[in-house]
């Protein structure tokens, strides 16, 4: 388990792959003998995140499903880094190799060419749909103004694998293999590449299933959460939002007195007052507040700080 007070360097060196992660979280390179912290606050990362894929994605350590330190808009840069990388980069570069490696003469060499392309659309297809739909409702979750009709368990249920096109192009490659020493090697060192990409695909589907899928979840959870309180809020405030401004001190005191589970009478002895003006207060308070019932003044009391939960039987 890597931790933030490791050097960065540590990292590259017990496993190469976590190149490419720097690179997504817009990590750069050059930070000397710097630790992760360090360097992830140099970079403007979210420390705990970043630790969270590379040991997940390293040493297969996964505890995501409640973990509130995870950043959802640092996974939600990694991933979008990641696909720019994959289908900007990455997929152009193994397409040349393998136009280099073979020769186009040879019918089976340009059906490889086919297969990978068809392989490459399948790949941006599937990105495609991420970028115009599940990164998008992220952000509406993030702004708080969630996009309808749409749910992370959606994406969930739609998440296909997209590996099988790839490891029929590896069967492909390794039978076709020429004798042409030179086109050999070459091919060889692109089935190469083709292994390595086969295998940050796994890590990248796994990250979005594994760690960003539950950081979403509960993100939604506390989505609707919120939603609750403003509808509670809504309730409260139907007078306006100044209504609280509006009431006198006296109708605070017979809120704090109704709240309390106390009888007009128990009131009004309270206050000195006459049990009659303690029932135009009340008149007053439900008029000004639209809120006609002891529940709903006791929500009243609790958000607007009249009385403390605690002191509240519920």
């Amino acid at each position: 388990m890597y931790e933030s007070s490791d050097l960065m360097i540590t990292l590259i060196k017990d496993n190469y792959s976590v190149l490419q992660a720097l690179g997504a979280f817009g990590i750069h390179l050059g930070f000397g003998d710097k630790t992760v912290s360090e360097t992830c606050e140099m970079n403007g990362v979210d420390t705990y995140t970043f630790l969270a894929v590379v040991n997940y994605t390293i040493n297969g350590y996964m505890n995501f499903e409640d973990d509130e330190q995870i950043s959802v808009p640092t996974l939600l840069h990694y991933l979008k880094a990641s696909h720019t990388y994959y289908l900007d980069f990455q997929l152009p570069f193994i397409r040349r190799e393998l136009q280099e490696s073979i020769n186009e003469k040879d019918p089976l060499g340009l059906l490889i060419l086919k297969f990978y392309d068809e392989y490459a659309q399948e790949i941006k297809r599937h990105m495609k749909y991420e970028e115009k739909t599940l990164f998008p409702y992220v952000e509406s979750l993030l702004d708080g103004q969630p996009i309808s009709n749409y749910d992370i368990e959606t994406f969930s249920k739609h998440h296909e694998q997209t590996d099988q096109k790839l490891r029929e192009l590896k069967l492909m490659i390794i039978k076709y293999l020429p004798n042409d020493t030179h086109r050999n090697n070459q091919l060889t060192a692109t089935l190469y590449d083709i292994y390595n990409n086969e295998e940050w695909l796994r890590q990248h589907a796994e990250v979005e299933d594994r760690i960003f899928t539950p950081a979403i979840k509960r993100l939604e959870r506390l989505t609707r959460q919120d939603d609750v309180s403003k509808n509670i809020s809504s309730m409260v405030f139907k007078g306006g939002p100044d209504a609280t401004e509006a009431l006198s001190d006296r109708e605070r005191e017979v809120i704090i007195g109704v709240v309390q589970g106390l009888q007009n009478k128990e009131i009004a002895d309270s206050l000195c007052i006459s049990v009659n003006t303690v029932i135009t207060h009340r008149r007053n308070i439900a008029r000004k507040l639209q809120i006609h019932s002891p529940a709903g003044l006791t929500i009243y009391a609790i958000v607007n700080g009249l009385v403390d939960i605690s002191s509240v039987k519920l």
